[in-house]
């Protein structure tokens, strides 16, 4: 049967699948960062968001090196046993690669790097499957946008989204109202993918994106250090935006 020449629809959002060739040219690239800097810390991330880990990338471009990709990649570039370790101590590091997390490798001083990223957090929009973190009700009268300071009332053209989502409005002088109160969302509930988009939609965010540091590797003792401290929110990734982020990450090395 001849194939259908029917217009197919192609997502722009698609990644190409790393060769082997891309993943080898990753893995040295990783053990050459390994050769040059003094600290290798493992992070991990909470809420993933892709344009928060390269605004992390950027502000450190001069004086770090920030990898975040497949775990079992990075794990081979440092090596998982004593035996296969590429410097001293990195199997230690190796053998904690699990989940979301990347490598961050640096001179600085292990006191900075720990304010610095205590003090980085990004609020941003929660996802399907995050919990509520507040209840959200929405008061009778005009649909606000908190998007503005002071709140700005949805323009007319957006009512049929809002009532798609949920919510029973009328139209009030060219301004969609609620004449009860309408709830969004309840706090420590899963949320809906049409809670969420309205959430979107309103301006309200619910989640931060932050790095958690979990442990330390010292080029000079080959020691590692585990790091305590506040845990992140472990987040489901979309494999699209994984392999994003790795290819940012194999990029931004080979392009400095």
């Amino acid at each position: 049967m001849p194939k259908s020449k029917r217009s197919k629809i192609v997502s722009l959002t698609k990644v190409a699948k790393k060769t082997r060739e891309d993943k080898n040219v990753f893995l040295q690239e990783i053990q050459e960062n390994a050769d040059k800097w003094q600290y290798c810390w493992l992070f991990e991330v909470g809420n993933m968001r892709n344009s928060h880990l390269k605004t992390v990338r950027r502000l450190w471009k001069d004086t770090a090196r920030i990898f975040f990709g497949r775990g079992a990649v990075m794990a081979k570039a440092l090596g998982t046993t004593p035996a296969e370790e590429h410097r001293l101590g990195l199997h230690k590091l190796a053998k904690q690669i699990k989940g979301q997390v990347g490598l961050f490798f640096t001179d600085t001083p292990p006191a900075e790097v720990v304010a610095w990223f205590a003090d980085f957090q990004q609020p941003d929009f929660a996802r399907t499957g995050n919990r509520a973190s507040r209840a959200v009700v929405l008061p009778a009268g005009p649909v606000l946008q908190q998007h503005a300071t002071p709140p700005e009332p949805f323009p007319h053209n957006e009512e049929p989204q809002l009532r798609k989502l949920g919510l029973r409005t009328r139209m009030d002088r060219g301004v969609p109202t609620l004449d009860v109160p309408h709830t969004v969302c309840e706090a420590g509930k899963a949320l809906t993918p049409e809670q969420t988009q309205l959430l979107k939609l309103i301006g309200i965010r619910m989640v931060t994106f932050k790095v958690g540091l979990r442990a330390r590797w010292e080029a000079e003792s080959g020691e590692v250090v585990q790091v305590e401290g506040e845990a992140v929110e472990a987040v489901e990734v979309a494999s699209e935006e994984v392999e994003e982020a790795e290819a940012d990450s194999a990029d931004a090395q080979m392009s400095e």
